[in-house]
This record gives C-alpha cells, structure tokens and sequence, in this order.
C-alpha cells in the first residue's frame, strides 16, 4: 500500500497552549480568569478549526482592485478575501479592539484583549494590521483630547456590532522615504470647504477602512517633521464616495498578501487637523506606541503557530526508522524554538501589562518609564525572532516546508513584514537610545530586571541568571566605551538594543519560571529558561572598533 504522510493538526490554541495558562493563572485574579476562559476557549477552538480551514481555502485568493465600470467611470473598487470578511465580523463580536477600552476588567482589560488576539492571529491572514491601527487610531484621538472627533469616531472604532464598528488607516509612508517621515511631500491647503490634502501616499495598508489618521505640512509650514501637522479624514463621503482620493494600485508584496495595501493619490481631499497645525511626528506617536506592541502579538502568535505546526509533524512524521519527535537531534531543534516563542510571549505581555495599568491610572512613574523604553525593545526583539523562528520551523519540515499548497512558505513571508513595518530593526534601536536619554528610563528597565531576576531563587535558575548579569555588564561597559564617540554609539545601537530586549526576556522567563515551581505548574518553564539562556543574550560581541572593522569590508 502507497504511503501517504499525515500533514500537521492544530489543537484548540487556547487549551494546548502551555505557557499561556501559565501565565494567565500567575497575572490575572481568579474572577477575571474565570469569567474570560469560555470566550478564549471558543477563540481558541475557531482558530484551529473553521478559521484555518478558510484560511487554507482562501490560500490562492489576494484582495483586488477594480478601477474602471464598465462604462468608464472610476471606481477604484477594492474587494478583500473571505477571511478577511469574516474577521471584520469576528473582530467586532469578540471585542479584538474593543476590549482593550471596556472597564470591566480595570487594569487587566488590555491583557484580556491582547490574549484574544494572540489566539486568532495567525488565523486570520494579518487582519491584525487594520485592527492594529484601528487600536492606535482610537489611543490616539483620545490621547490628543479632540472631543469633535473622539465623539465621531471612537465609539465606532470600539464598537462591538459589525454593522457599526471601523477600521482605521496610518498613512505616514511617502516615495520621499519611509522612516524618515519628516520627507513628506503632502500638503495641506486651507479652503473655504476645509483642509484639503494633496500629494500621494506610497504605503497605505488596509485600504478599506473608513477613516485614517495621516500626516500632511500646511501650506507655509517649515520643512523637517516639526512643520507636519497630524489629520484625520474619512475615506468616502456620505453618498460612498470616495473622498478626493484615488487608489494607483495595490502593492505586489513578498509577504501579507492577504492585506489591500495601496498607492493612493490625494487629489483635495478633506480632512481635520487633529491637534494644531504642527508636531505631527509627536502627535502620532500614541498610535506608534500601540501598533508595535500588536506586531509583537503578531511575532508571539506566528511563532507559536510555527512550533504548534512543527512539533505536531514530529510526532507523525518518521525517517531512518523513528518518529522526528524521537530523534534527539530535531528534539533539540525543536525545544530551542519553544524557548524563543517563550520568552517572546513574555516581553511582549509585560509591556501590555504596563499599558493596562498606564490606562487604568495606576502605573507608577516608574512603570511609565519602563514601558517607554520596553515599547521599542519589544517590537525589534520580537520581530528578528519571529522570521528565525519562521524559517527554522518550515526547515523542521524539509520539502513539504517549502512547497507553497502546504500552506507553510506563506508563514515566513508574513513573518518578513515584523522586523520592518512599523519601524525597522536599526529604527527601532536608535528609538531605544532616545529612550535612554530621557530621565530615568534606564534605571527603570534596571529595577525592572534586577527584580524579575531577584525572584528566581531556584539553583537550576543560577546559569540563566548569571547570563542576564553578564549581558547587562557587556552592555553597560561598552556604553561606556563608546558614549563619547556618537557615530560608535550609532554603529552599535542594533547590538546593545538586541541585549537588552534579550536579557528582559531571559529575565521574565527565570521569574515566571520560579512562579511555575512555586505553584506545582511543572518544570516546563524552568526548561524554557535554560534553554534561552543557550540561545545567546549578548550581542554586544566584541570591542568598539566595530566600526572600522565595516569600514574595511568595502561597504563605502
């Protein structure tokens, strides 16, 4: 009889998941974990079921734009996959946005959001990146403190109906340049009508939402970023129009696919300053502080939907004579990828931990700090693990990983995105250094650490927590080295931020891995820890000539 092999199954995301019980049972009080476990057990049974099974049914299926009618009007008609139709609905339903604004749970609400997201993300084919922005937008509006629009906005933006809820655009990205925002070209020219905006916009995901948030220089305004001023405007009009905007194309990606990103053109189009008529760059940064903590869910939850997939293919897959899982060679492989999907979990959930308690009012100054400087550690860690971890796992399946109706090459190309949207690796870690400069950031990251570390008193524990000091020390001395000479500083940013995002982490998973003992939860975390510890902390890795040591590989 022909043999056939069995491809991989998914388990409820929520009841499988080891390291998410744990750490629900350690931070949340019991009335609350009670009163959201059906929910997340619904969450967790779709996304493995009837949510992946569209998701493979829409596997050849893109967003498409219709330009013309067939009398030559233009339309510019935008139509998205399936999926993505059915979590518009199920975001709203479930709260996927809303939650996070409800007072139900006080401090805790944005843990109970972000924990239903992290169980259906990686079944639904990036909606995160309209639900992300739509989260930033709302923080945003109610950040700058504009009443007309946080009245006509937000309550659609947090609605739980899908008849009434939005989604919100972050139209930043020029042809001038993508980080560098201080570049753009749009300007905004005051009418009889209003604030209208000209120019086009090279980068605009999820082009169907209803409203966006974008940045423009009034006409007369100086050049750089302090002359942007920050505008909301609506997409269409009230007969469906749309507003002054024309869509160019959609983007042909390496990766998200499944996301209507466009080139637009703003020909007039109508929009409302959003907090005066300069400081754009600064005005928005609410929104950037949020959407980069949703691509570090998005990191979390495709890296544990790597491992889920990969460790169940061990388990059915066999070569020379035994099962993958029983090979200690890919045992191993595999346990350092649950280490990393580990200690990705936990840095991110720590930062949503200090935006709940910033939310609710009751973060100290301390904590404020701490999630300033955790924000940006958090996004380019995260992102540069989620594609390792990506391409490891699709390696743990050798051909069948790299054979497109597996369904498979499609998680490491959505993957690609996290380390550059949303600020790039080398962005985000000259983000850290500014971090650092202000008053007490440091020391606070420091407490932070010192703390997670001072709980893990277990001496299995010993190894991974001399490997936080160790880094810690590396980090510090060579910034001593360097602080004189900023192009040094500059060169080794990258190198610094990755130590710290990794000793934060390494630190979180020694503390909960105590947690988990003292509670009877197993040696599950303690291993995890150990086994981060493996993976490396110090990046600093070696002497402040670095520089000259580029210099002389012919770069320039």
């Amino acid at each position: 009889m022909a043999f056939f092999q069995d491809p991989p199954q998914l388990e409820n995301t929520f009841t499988s998941d080891a390291l998410l019980a744990e750490y629900l049972a350690r931070v949340l009080p019991p009335p609350v974990l009670a009163a959201i476990r059906p929910e997340l057990e619904e969450l967790g049974a779709a996304a493995a079921t009837t949510l992946v099974e569209q998701q493979r049914a829409d596997r050849l299926r893109e967003p498409t734009l219709t330009q013309w009618d067939a009398w030559g009007r233009r339309v510019d008609r935008i139509e998205v996959t399936p999926l993505w139709r059915e979590a518009a609905k199920l975001a709203a339903r479930h709260g996927l946005v809303a939650a996070g604004y409800e007072p139900r749970f006080g401090e805790h609400a944005r843990v109970h959001q972000f924990v239903l997201n992290y169980l259906v993300d990686a079944s639904l084919d990036v909606y995160s990146c309209p639900l992300a922005m739509t989260d930033g937008a709302a923080r945003t509006l109610l950040d700058t403190g504009n009443r007309a629009l946080v009245e006509r906005a937000l309550p659609r933006l947090t609605s739980r109906d899908p008849d009434v809820m939005w989604t919100s655009g972050q139209w930043m990205t020029e042809r001038t340049g993508g980080s560098d925002v201080g570049l753009s070209e749009t300007i905004a020219r005051q009418t009889p009508e209003g604030w209208r905006l000209f120019g086009t916009k090279w980068f605009t995901s999820a082009t169907t939402s209803q409203m966006t948030l974008t940045l423009a220089r009034p006409e007369g305004n100086p050049p750089g970023g302090k002359g942007l001023a920050l505008f909301y405007l609506e997409l269409h009009d009230a007969q469906g129009n749309w507003n002054g905007i024309s869509v160019n194309r959609l983007k042909d990606k390496l990766g998200t696919r499944k996301v209507p990103t466009a080139e637009l053109t703003l020909d007039g189009t109508l929009a409302t300053p959003v907090v005066g008529l300069s400081d754009g760059i600064r005005h928005i940064t609410p929104m950037l502080g949020i959407t980069r903590i949703w691509n570090a869910i998005g990191a979390a939850g495709g890296m544990r939907r790597a491992v889920a997939l990969a460790r169940d293919y061990a388990r059915r897959r066999s070569q020379f004579g035994a099962l993958l899982v029983d090979k200690p060679l890919h045992r191993d492989t595999l346990a350092q990828l649950v280490a990393e999907a580990d200690g990705a979990f936990l840095i991110t959930f720590r930062a949503i931990e200090l935006i709940g308690r910033q939310e609710a009012g009751v973060a100290t100054e301390e904590e404020r700090r701490l999630l300033r400087i955790l924000t940006p550690l958090v996004k380019l860690t995260t992102g540069k693990q989620a594609v390792a971890a990506a391409s490891e796992a699709l390696e743990a399946f050798g051909g069948a990983g790299y054979v497109e109706d597996t369904g498979l090459p499609r998680i490491l190309r959505d993957a690609q995105v996290l380390p550059i949207w949303e600020g790039t690796t080398n962005v985000l870690s000259l983000d850290t250094l500014r971090a650092l400069r202000a008053e007490g950031t440091i020391e606070a990251l420091e407490a932070e650490i010192s703390t997670q570390l001072a709980r893990a008193k277990d001496a299995r524990l010993a190894g991974p927590v001399a490997a936080v000091r160790e880094a810690l020390s590396s980090a510090r001395t060579w910034m001593g080295r360097v602080a004189a000479t900023p192009p040094l500083v500059e060169a080794g940013a990258r190198r610094f931020a990755m130590t710290l995002g990794r000793a934060t982490e390494l630190a979180l998973a020694c503390a909960h891995a105590q947690w988990c003992l003292e509670a009877n939860r197993g040696n599950r975390a303690l291993a995890s820890a150990r086994w981060l510890a493996r993976s490396g902390v110090d990046h600093i890795g070696g002497p402040d000539d670095a520089m000259a040591d580029a210099d002389a590989l012919d770069l320039v």
